[in-house]
C-alpha cells in the first residue's frame, strides 16, 4: 500500500493494490478511483456532475424554508494522520475565515479518509464543529454524493425488492423530459432507451427510513463491478429510526445523508446561535467495491454488498479511526431494560410492548426525538416480551424514549439518563401509560405511525409512485369521502391521502371528510374523547366538527402544521403528530352522529395531511359500547 503526493498537480493519490484512491490536495474531493481495470468510476466530463464531495446546504437566521447556499465542502489544508503498511489516514481541513462570512458556512470542517491494507474499499468520515467565535446560521443539509460513469452504472439496487436498471440523466431533460408538479418529478416523454418511456423519474420514488438505509448502490454490467455506500450506524443521523431520506437516483448518484430536510421540513432545520458551542462527528460510512469474474452473475454482486454490510454492522464501533472525537467500543456505554404497557381498558395486567421502538436521544419532551438533530441517538426494537438492550452508546447525558406500534403516543422515562464509558446500566421496568380516558367506542386504522394500512390506490410494490394523490379526485369527483362505522373498511374505504380539490388551473378548494357512527345512549356524567393521530402534514390546517358542518369557528383546529411534502414524495409518513379533542356529551345525538374532518387550506394540490389512526372514547368507566 502506497500514498503518493504530487504537488505539481495538486493531487494525492491512495493505492493499497485493490483500488486507487485520487483526491484533490488541500481540498479533498474526490477525483478518482481505480478499481478491477475501470480508469475511474466517477463522472468527470459532465459539467452537472463532479465525481465525489461532502457538502452542505446553508442559510443565515432568520431565512424562510429549508434552503439556502450549496457549500462544497474543500479543505485548505491537509495532514498524514496515519500512514502504516496496514492503514492510511487523510485528514482535510477547512478552518473559519470570518473574512468569508457569507460565502462559507461558519464551522471548521475535518474530513477523513481512511484506507486499510486488503479492503476493497475506502470509509471517510467528517468533524464538524462550531465554536464560540462563530456567527449564527443554519444548517439544513450535509451529506457525502458521489457522481459516478454515466456509461458504466446503469444497474440501481437498494433492496432485495427495490433494484433496477435506470434511465439517463439526459432523459430528464426537455425534450425528452417534462418536468411535472415540481422539478424533481420528470415524465420520460422520448427517452434513449424506450422500455422506459411514460415513467416518471423522481429521487423520491428511492428513498428509505434510516433504519433500513444501510446498503445501496449501483451495479455497472461490463465489466460485472458494484459500487456501494454502506452506512454501519445510524447514531449520526438526524430524526430518529423512521426519518426517510434519499438513497440513490439517476445520474447516476449515490448519496450518504446525514442531516436533511426531507420528509421533515422546517422541522429539520438545525439552528445555531451565536457563539454555540457544538461539535458532531458524521460517519464513518464505507464505500464498499466488488466485482465477479462471470457476467451471468453480476446481479450477485447485490448479494456481496448485503454480507458486506452486515460484517460493517458487526464491526462498530469501528476500531481504527484515529480522531479522539470517536469513542472505540471499550469507550462507550449500554443500556437495558424492559417496557410493558398499562391501558387498563385493554387489559387489567400490563401487556409487553413487543416491537417497541426503544432509543436514547438527548433531553427534551416526549417525542422530541424525531425533531431532534443537533446530537446522537441511538435505537433499538424491544423483543415480543418488550426486552430491549442497546449497545455502544457515546458517553453523555440521555432522556429513554419510546413507541409501541398498537398504541398512540410517545413513552419518555422521567429521569436523564448519564451514560458512561464501559458502563451497563440496567433501568428495569418500565411502564407505559399510553393517552386514554375511557373504553374505545369505535377506531379507524392501526397505530404505527404510518398511512399504509388505508387505501393506496394500485401501489406499485416495488417503487414508490408519483402522483397517486391525484387518484383521490377519481374515486370522489362529486362528494368528499364518507366513512360510516360498522359498515366501511378503512383498508378500502380510507384514502391514504386527505387532500384538496382541484376546481381549476392552479385553483384548489378543502376537503372534508365525514365519520358516520351510531350510540344509542349518550352518557351525560363525562366528556367523550377523539384521540387524533397524524402521520403526516403538509402546511395543512385540520378542522374538526361534531354534527354541525359548517360551525365556526370549528370545535377544534389544529392551526397550521407541518412542512413534510410526504405526500409530493411518495411516502406515507412524515412527522408524528397526536391530537386529543375533548367532545361534550351535549354535542353528540342519540342515532346518528356526523364528525367532519376539514382540511382547510387548500393552496396546492400538495398541501394535506395523512391520519395514522382515529379513535372516539366513552367517558371514562362508561363501559356500554354501542
Amino acid at each position: 500500500m502506497y500514498l503518493v503526493f504530487m504537488p505539481s498537480l495538486l493531487q494525492v493519490i491512495i493505492d493499497n493494490g485493490i483500488f486507487q484512491l485520487k483526491l484533490t490536495n488541500p481540498g479533498g474531493k474526490i477525483i478518482g478511483i481505480q478499481y478491477n481495470g475501470i480508469e475511474n468510476l466517477l463522472e468527470l466530463n459532465n459539467p452537472n456532475l463532479n465525481g465525489g464531495f461532502w457538502d452542505l446546504n446553508w442559510s443565515v437566521p432568520g431565512t424562510i424554508g429549508t434552503r439556502g447556499k450549496f457549500d462544497e465542502i474543500e479543505g485548505n489544508s491537509s495532514k498524514v494522520i496515519v500512514e502504516t503498511e496496514e492503514q492510511i489516514e487523510l485528514s482535510f481541513t477547512r478552518t473559519w475565515d470570518p473574512s468569508l462570512q457569507g460565502e462559507h458556512s461558519p464551522l471548521t470542517i475535518d474530513k477523513r479518509f481512511i484506507i486499510l491494507r486488503d479492503s476493497p474499499g475506502f470509509y471517510s468520515y467528517a468533524i464538524y464543529e462550531h465554536k464560540e467565535d462563530m456567527p449564527a446560521f443554519n444548517l439544513n443539509e450535509t451529506r457525502i454524493a458521489f457522481m459516478l460513469s454515466i456509461e458504466k452504472f446503469r444497474y440501481m439496487a437498494m433492496a432485495d425488492d427495490r433494484q433496477r436498471p435506470m434511465p439517463l440523466p439526459v432523459d430528464r431533460v426537455p425534450p425528452r423530459g417534462k418536468e411535472l408538479a415540481y422539478p424533481e418529478a420528470v415524465l420520460l416523454v422520448d427517452p434513449v432507451e424506450p422500455e422506459f418511456k411514460g415513467e416518471v423519474d423522481d429521487k423520491y420514488q428511492y428513498s428509505c427510513e434510516n433504519k433500513d438505509n444501510k446498503v445501496h448502490g449501483f451495479i455497472c454490467l461490463d465489466p460485472p463491478v458494484g459500487f456501494w455506500q454502506i452506512t454501519p450506524s445510524n447514531e449520526f443521523r438526524t430524526g430518529g429510526p423512521i426519518k426517510q431520506d434519499l438513497t440513490s437516483h439517476v445520474n447516476p448518484t449515490t448519496l450518504a445523508m446525514f442531516v436533511s430536510t426531507h420528509y421533515g421540513g422546517q422541522d429539520f432545520v438545525i439552528q445555531f446561535g451565536k457563539g454555540e458551542p457544538w461539535k458532531k462527528v458524521f460517519g464513518p460510512v464505507f464505500i464498499y467495491l466488488n466485482s465477479v469474474a462471470d457476467k451471468n452473475d453480476t446481479l450477485s454482486l447485490w448479494d456481496d454488498a448485503k454480507e458486506r454490510m452486515h460484517k460493517e454492522v458487526g464491526c462498530w464501533p469501528y476500531s481504527f479511526p484515529s480522531s479522539e472525537d470517536f469513542p472505540k467500543a471499550d469507550q462507550r456505554g449500554a443500556i437495558r431494560g424492559r417496557l410493558v404497557v398499562n391501558d387498563r381498558y385493554i387489559s387489567k395486567d400490563c401487556l409487553s410492548a413487543k416491537g417497541a421502538f426503544v432509543g436514547l436521544a438527548p433531553p427534551g419532551d416526549a417525542g422530541s426525538f424525531q425533531r431532534e438533530c443537533k446530537g446522537y441517538q441511538f435505537w433499538t426494537n424491544s423483543d415480543d416480551e418488550g426486552y430491549f438492550s442497546i449497545q455502544n452508546v457515546r458517553p453523555g447525558d440521555y432522556n429513554l424514549y419510546a413507541w409501541v406500534p398498537g398504541f398512540i403516543g410517545d413513552y419518555k422515562y422521567e429521569k436523564s439518563i448519564a451514560i458512561a464509558a464501559a458502563s451497563d446500566v440496567d433501568i428495569g421496568e418500565l411502564v407505559y401509560e399510553p393517552p386514554r380516558s375511557g373504553p374505545t367506542l369505535w377506531e379507524i386504522g392501526f397505530p404505527d405511525r404510518s398511512a399504509a394500512e388505508f387505501y393506496v390506490p394500485d401501489p406499485n410494490p416495488q417503487f414508490r409512485q408519483y402522483g397517486l394523490w391525484e387518484r383521490y379526485a377519481d374515486l370522489y369527483p362529486d362528494q368528499d369521502l364518507v366513512f360510516t362505522v360498522g359498515s366501511s373498511d378503512y383498508k378500502k374505504d380510507w384514502f391514504y391521502a386527505h387532500v384538496t380539490r382541484k376546481v381549476g388551473d392552479n385553483a384548489y378548494k378543502p376537503t372534508t371528510w365525514q365519520i358516520k357512527f351510531n350510540l344509542e345512549n349518550i352518557d351525560q356524567t363525562g366528556s367523550y374523547m377523539l384521540r387524533i393521530a397524524l402521520s403526516s402534514a403538509t402546511f395543512s390546517i385540520l378542522e374538526v366538527r361534531v354534527n354541525e358542518e359548517e360551525a365556526n369557528p370549528p370545535h377544534f383546529s389544529s392551526g397550521l402544521i407541518g412542512s413534510d411534502n410526504t405526500i409530493a414524495r411518495h411516502g406515507v409518513h412524515g412527522l408524528y403528530w397526536l391530537f386529543n379533542v375533548e367532545v361534550a356529551a351535549g354535542q353528540l345525538l342519540q342515532g346518528e352522529n356526523i364528525i367532519y374532518l376539514k382540511q382547510a387550506r387548500s393552496v396546492s394540490a400538495l398541501h394535506g395531511i395523512m391520519y395514522d389512526y382515529i379513535r372516539l372514547e366513552a367517558p371514562p368507566l362508561f363501559a356500554t359500547h354501542n
